[in-house]
């Protein structure tokens, strides 16, 4: 009676079978196999590799755009100082007009030469805001515009078409086009029509 062979030599042998019969079908060997694992494992470290260099490529994109975006930022800030800077300057020679003109004013009896100095003044003040994109916005005469006017009063007008600005009790601007402050005005409003009515028998009129 033949004994029964152990499991660890079961598998030994059948390994080996298994060898053989690849060997004899053509399939790789096993230094085959352990060299493409080694082509594979150097594959996968030159990716790695590569993927490495590319996310240091981009923490350099993004440390170079922040910095681009700081100093954008700055540049702006700086290019708004300027600007208020230089307006601020032109607004302190119109105080310097005006300072001049209350100071003639005290020393003169003449009213009408002191009241010309005050226009040239506030004419000079307009022109300085004017250069900044300061606009006056057209009011008396004008159709009521509730995007530039702002309603204080309807006033009765039998002269004027309803909804005719026809004061105005506040000045409105725009600045480069934009409404800053609208026009406080008083809007034209026609008086309903009376009708007159003769009544039967002559007893008189309704209206």
């Amino acid at each position: 009676m033949a004994l029964a062979a152990k499991p660890s030599e079961a598998r030994v042998e059948k390994g080996c079978s298994d060898v053989k019969k690849a060997e004899k079908g053509g399939k790789p060997s096993l230094e085959q196999l352990e060299k493409e694992v080694e082509e594979l494992r150097k594959a996968l470290n030159e990716e790695r590799d590569k993927a490495e260099k590319h996310v240091t490529q981009l923490k350099y994109l993004q440390a170079d755009y922040e910095n681009f975006r700081k100093r954008i930022f700055k540049e702006v800030d700086e290019m708004v100082s300027s600007r208020k800077e230089g307006l601020i300057l032109e607004l302190l020679t119109v105080i310097d007009e005006l300072e001049l003109a209350v100071q003639a004013g005290k020393e003169t009896e003449n009213k009408e030469a002191l009241m010309k100095g005050l226009d040239m003044v506030l004419k000079k003040f307009y022109e300085t805001l004017s250069a900044e994109g300061l606009t006056r916005i057209e009011a008396v005469g004008k159709v009521f515009n509730p995007e530039e006017h702002e309603a204080v009063e309807r006033v009765p007008s039998k002269n004027h078409k309803e909804g005719t600005v026809i004061a105005e009790t506040r000045k409105g601007f725009t600045l480069k086009g934009r409404v800053i402050r609208p026009s406080m005005v008083k809007v034209a409003l026609n008086p309903p029509c009376s009708t007159t009515v003769q009544l039967e028998g002559g007893g008189g009129e309704a209206r």
